[in-house]
Formats: structure tokens, sequence, C-alpha cells
């Protein structure tokens, strides 16, 4: 399963991408917010592996601190072959940039890191849906409304998706 290290989003900006998965929950179409999870929350994913090693879990811990980033929405972007993620893109900072390095350093040892999300290789942004068929794309384009395009990062946290826990680490 997937063990990764997230960028949170200010309450504002949270709140928008919310509405957005509404949107698409009402038009009917495959959503982030279909999960209805409480873990499940708007996030710029920094880095991802299948398994983390008590020792890297203690680095993340001591060596990242909160950053104050300003975080600017770009246009959607679509990921995928026959099931696509919809996605608002990320502007990437050279804060944002750093900060993903930062990450990626200190997990580069765990095991199952997808090549994607390498520094030079990982794009930032934020899910809008999963598992969507070429059809449903121009339909939830339609059927969303962005508004709040921009805001700040809020803290960092961990995911667990064996334990569908999380924890902040900054």
């Amino acid at each position: 399963m997937v063990q990764s290290v997230e960028l949170l989003l200010d309450d504002a900006l949270d709140d928008a991408i919310r509405r957005e998965w509404e949107q698409l929950s009402v038009a009917g179409l495959p959503c982030v917010n279909a999960h209805r999870a409480d873990a499940i929350r708007p996030h710029i994913t920094l880095a991802v592996a299948q398994h983390l090693d008590p020792e890297v879990e203690l680095e993340l811990q001591e060596g990242l601190v909160a950053p104050d980033l300003h975080l600017s929405l770009g246009g959607l972007v679509v990921f995928g072959g026959r099931r696509m993620v919809l996605a608002h893109l990320v502007v990437p900072t050279s804060g944002l940039l750093s900060l993903q390095r930062t990450v990626f350093r200190l997990m580069h040892t765990s095991a199952g890191i997808p090549g994607h999300t390498r520094p030079g290789d990982w794009t930032p942004h934020i899910t809008l849906a999963r598992r969507m068929v070429p059809e449903q794309i121009g339909e939830a384009m339609r059927a969303l409304s962005p508004s709040q395009r921009a805001g700040r990062a809020a803290g960092i946290r961990r995911w667990d998706g064996d334990a569908k826990r999380e924890w902040r680490i900054a």
C-alpha cells in the first residue's frame, strides 16, 4: 500500500477543493470526496513509497519544518491511460521544489518509490478525481467552477495507506 508525505493546504484552499469534489459528486462523476473517509483531505503529495523504515520515519520527523509557502493553482491536468486522474496543477515555486527534494532525499532509500516522484520528474498537483474514463473528462471540466486559486501551505502530514491513518510531522 502507500506510505506518503503530503503538504496540507490552508483552510480557504482546502474548502475550495472540497467544493470542487462536491461539484463532481453532484454531477455523478468519480471524485476523491466519494471515499468520505475523515483522513481524505486535499493535499499535495511530496513523496511516496511502499514501505518506510523506522529510521526514515524519525528522519522525516526531525528533518522537516512546516514551510511558509504560497501555493498557486494552475490549470487542470489529466494523468493516466484507460483510467484517468483529474487534478489541479500547482505552480512549482523554488520553495515547493526545494521542499519536495528534501522529502525525497530523506525517503530515497525506501522500498517502492515510483519514478514520477523523483525530483525533476515530479508534478505538483491536487487530485480532484480518480478512475475516470476518457468520456468523463469533458463532463468533469464543465461541472467544475474553480474559485480559490491561491493559498498557503498549512503543514506536512504522513499518510499510512495500510493503516488508513495520518499524523502531522511538521
